[in-house]
């Protein structure tokens, strides 16, 4: 029988054919794939001719198209309905891909080619483009060890293969904890809690096969649980367990994992000649040192936790009025910070949770993207991986941009958070390839025939995950390598969390924040308290943040710490860390940092970003329209639509006029008056 995933795919726009694969197909076809690579590699060394870009660049950006379709496929489906099978392939795929990418680096004949077109760049004839290809794939090289000889050859290739091997150990690791743990509630529990969190519960416990309601470690169901149970004893057994993921004993502990990765960073960095594994990793982000990002960290730290401890005297005052004794706890901060918002705002979420369903905020974030870009979005159909997920059509003037794939329901299958992937990018260079861009969630999903409903931090993950989405759908570049999010990772949160001011706008809620029964709009006064409230706590979550972000570079900028728990906390002791918070993600369950090296090294990216998104938003806050057409235009031509095809600083000057300091920051965190 022919394999699906090796035949030409019919499908509508090229989507992968879900329809007809089944996971005993992937093995071959990653095998396939590989050795079609490795001969397309082989013709460009073989090439007789004087290397080219043509020959030589342009053919290594085309060698691994399949490749890159099958895993594409692949991966889509491992993150968001993994199984046992598709965990075995992610196993045995991790060694094997990192002894390919280790081939293409120690490929001298290769590299020569492409340090022949380096030396020779300025007679070349590039384009600007290509000019900045030509760098990021020599530089490419040069960080893969393609300059080293012998032992130290060697032995990096190890070290990338057994960080590949303990990078899927531990997110697998970690998706086993969390889908294992429930805990039941009472009648008496349950009707503690809100309607929706009951609803949610109930939902969990049936999709759990549990006989009755219960709490998971799904971030959609136990923060509000934590956020809302009067019981205290409940609160502190879920946030225990919830802290505990990878920390449990037996073979889904991460502790030794996080050690091992550690120290195989630490020597990767020495094996290519840099002092540490931060100064490795940063070289080419825009913060460029270890010690630009604790500046920018710490310029917040100070104003974030005089604030947060301020806060903490409140709460505890709260809670032993409340006759709960003893000193203020992580597990109680969320619930009587709740009841001060309800006096401090008037702002009660149960009551605002039905003016937030999720279509209309799905609307909401399409509407915005037609405003400000023109792009309308019509749902169509096609081979999907689960019944949950969902498509569209993204179209301008009536030109195919992008398919949009939608999978926003939690489940025990998928593992935690949110991302945007594209299972295949834009580029031109084979033919004007257009993306599949995928959002994916993790939102309790209703029971059937109910709305599904958001909080306003889910509202709010939702617009970030799509603008990461227009990043890759509005890329406008001929070469894949640089083609939507590809670019440094200081920069690739800047669309993300610049899309959610759009949330905040007026406009936009009074529209498409709609009551789930009666249709009518949230009323104004609510409104005005929502937004009024937008950055209540932020010195809670601006704290837990930068605490995990601090251990990130610190774990990674010295000698690698035998026992990282250990370290863990001796930094937090060092910086000042206030009792009643905890870092956002403790490290056996840093999936950001020790999952793969993406974030590693780069947890503060999304606060360097933070910098630019606020005061990018500024502009048109200056414009005096959210929807400024000329200023929409800027964005997407210097930000949206260059991917990675130009230094990120000139692309955001190019939009800005200049780069940004602080200050935007804080006062959009509401600390400008702790600074």
């Amino acid at each position: 029988m022919t394999n699906p995933l090796l035949s030409d795919w019919t499908t509508p726009y090229g989507l992968p054919p879900f329809d007809a694969i089944k996971d005993a197909d992937f093995a071959p076809a990653v095998d396939a794939a590989l050795d079609e690579a490795r001969a397309n590699i082989a013709a460009i060394t073989a090439n007789p001719d004087a290397p080219t870009f043509a020959n030589t660049i342009e053919a290594l950006e085309l060698a691994e198209g399949r490749l890159g379709d099958i895993l594409g496929a692949f991966y889509a489906l491992a993150g968001a309905d993994s199984t046992d099978a598709r965990e075995a392939l992610q196993r045995d795929f991790a060694p094997k891909l990192s002894a390919y990418g280790s081939e293409i680096t120690a490929n001298k004949p290769l590299f020569d080619r492409v340090e022949a077109l380096w030396t020779d760049r300025d007679t070349l004839g590039l384009t600007p483009e290509q000019d900045r290809v030509l760098m990021l794939t020599r530089r490419g090289f040069v960080r893969s060890g393609a300059q080293l000889e012998g032992y130290a050859a060697d032995r990096l290739k190890e070290v990338k293969s057994r960080l590949s091997v303990l990078g899927t150990q531990f997110s697998q690791n970690l998706l086993a904890d969390e889908r294992s743990w429930t805990m039941p509630l009472s009648d008496a529990d349950l009707a503690a809690l809100p309607d929706f969190v009951q609803a949610n519960a109930r939902a969990a416990g049936q999709e759990k096969g549990a006989g009755g309601p219960v709490v998971t470690l799904s971030r959609s169901l136990i923060v509000p649980f934590l956020q809302f149970s009067p019981n205290r004893d409940l609160r502190r057994r879920a946030y225990e367990a919830w802290v505990a993921r990878g920390a449990n004993g037996g073979e889904t502990d991460n502790r030794d994992i996080a050690a091992e990765i550690l120290a195989l960073r630490g020597e990767r960095a020495m094996l290519l000649g840099y002092d540490s594994f931060a100064d490795y990793k940063l070289e080419t982000e825009m913060a460029g040192n270890p010690g630009a990002v604790r500046d920018l960290l710490m310029q917040v730290w100070e104003p974030a936790v005089t604030k947060a401890k301020a806060d903490a005297d409140r709460l505890q005052a709260m809670m032993h009025n409340d006759n709960q004794s003893g000193p203020l706890e992580p597990w109680d901060w969320r619930y009587y910070s709740d009841i001060r918002r309800k006096a401090e705002h008037d702002l009660d979420e149960a009551a605002l949770k039905p003016y937030l369903q999720l279509d209309r905020m799905i609307e909401a974030a399409f509407a915005c993207a037609t405003c400000l870009f023109g792009l309308e979005f019509a749902p169509t159909t096609g081979p999907l991986y689960h019944p949950d997920v969902r498509m569209w059509d993204v179209t301008r003037k009536g030109e195919h941009l992008a398919l949009f794939v939608g999978d926003y329901f939690a489940r025990s299958s998928k593992r935690s958070g949110a991302w945007c992937s594209a299972m295949r990018s834009q580029q031109r260079l084979a033919g004007d390839i257009r993306p599949i861009v995928v959002n994916v969630c993790n939102f309790a999903k209703p029971a059937a025939g109910k709305p599904a409903l958001l909080s306003y931090e889910d509202a709010r993950t939702l617009f970030h995950e799509f603008g990461h989405a227009l990043h890759q759908m509005l890329s406008d570049v001929t070469y894949e390598s640089i083609s939507g999010t590809s670019v440094a990772r200081d920069f690739v949160e800047l669309p993300s969390q610049l899309y959610e001011h759009w949330l905040e706008v007026p406009e936009v809620l009074s529209e498409f924040a709609t009551h789930a029964e009666t249709g009518e709009p949230m009323p104004k006064d609510l409104l005005d308290r929502m937004l009024g409230a937008a950055t209540y706590d932020m010195a809670f979550s601006t704290v837990e943040y930068i605490a995990s972000a601090l251990v990130d570079l610190e774990f990674h900028e010295g000698e690698p710490p035998a026992d990282p728990m250990q370290k863990q906390a001796e930094i937090l002791e060092g910086i000042g860390m206030p009792h009643a918070i905890r870092m956002r993600h403790a490290t056996t369950h840093f999936a950001h940092v020790f999952s793969g090296d993406g974030y590693s090294s780069g947890y503060y990216s999304y606060m360097w970003s933070e910098v630019m998104d606020a005061d990018a938003f500024a502009a048109f806050g200056e414009a005096g329209n959210p929807f400024d057409p000329e200023l929409a235009a800027r964005l997407e031509k210097n930000i949206l639509s260059a991917g990675g095809s130009k230094d990120p600083a000139e692309l955001y000057t190019a939009f800005r006029g200049r780069m940004p300091g602080v200050e935007a920051l804080l006062k959009g965190r509401g600390l400008a008056d702790a600074a």
